[in-house]
């Protein structure tokens, strides 16, 4: 199927031809939930830590007397139910990532893509530079598409670095390279801006 490339100004340019297989897939939220549960865990950090009998300030010894106090019977001030004492099954360093196959990730992102695709809310364009580093120049061409949030994905290796310097004062905007394409990016953006070199990489990819 064709869609056409427009400029940063909303100028069409031509027409490109775009795997259907990547973008037009059916919606399956169940693998892009799976999807998104996989990349959540990745970046949890697992270093929650409580301190266990072995690690609190205190001693092992008997508190006080067996008997003749009235109280019950303790071995040492280090349990749980002790003011200062340890922590019952607390949580420990851990690692929360789990796997996810290949062929479940490369549906995952079509589906997002192609989700994307139907709202019209993808906008191919030929290429993300500009001619100057002002913030301002950049706002007053992004109005022409009106949108709330986006995500911009390039295909070289090093952004044109006025792109990168003027919209990086503008608010809601995430710029992303096409190799670290992922479906929480994709569905978290209202518009998603792609250039033509990304096109090529992603079919390439998800192919």
């Amino acid at each position: 199927m064709k869609k056409e490339i427009v400029n940063l100004e909303n100028k069409k340019i031509k027409e490109l031809e775009i795997d259907a297989n990547i973008f037009g897939v059916k919606l399956l939220p169940d693998v892009i939930h799976q999807y998104i549960r996989y990349q959540n865990a990745k970046a949890r950090q697992g270093t929650h830590k409580t301190k266990t009998r072995s690690e609190v300030k205190g001693r092992a010894k008997k508190p006080f007397s067996q008997k003749g106090t009235g109280n019950a019977r303790q071995g040492s001030s280090k349990p749980p139910h002790f003011r200062g004492g340890a922590t019952s099954m607390g949580p420990v360093p851990r690692d929360h990532s789990f796997t996810l196959n290949k062929k479940e990730r490369k549906l995952a992102l079509k589906s997002a893509l192609s989700s994307k695709f139907n709202e019209n809310n993808i906008v191919f364009l030929d290429k993300l530079e500009i001619t100057t580093h002002k913030t301002k120049y950049l706002v007053s061409m992004l109005n022409k598409f009106e949108f709330n949030s986006a995500l911009f994905v390039y295909g070289d290796d090093k952004l044109n670095e006025n792109f990168k310097k003027a919209s990086s004062n503008i608010p809601r905007i995430s710029l992303l390279n096409c190799n670290g394409i992922n479906v929480k990016d994709l569905i978290s953006s209202q518009k998603v801006f792609i250039d033509e070199k990304s096109v090529a990489q992603i079919t390439k990819k998800l192919s």
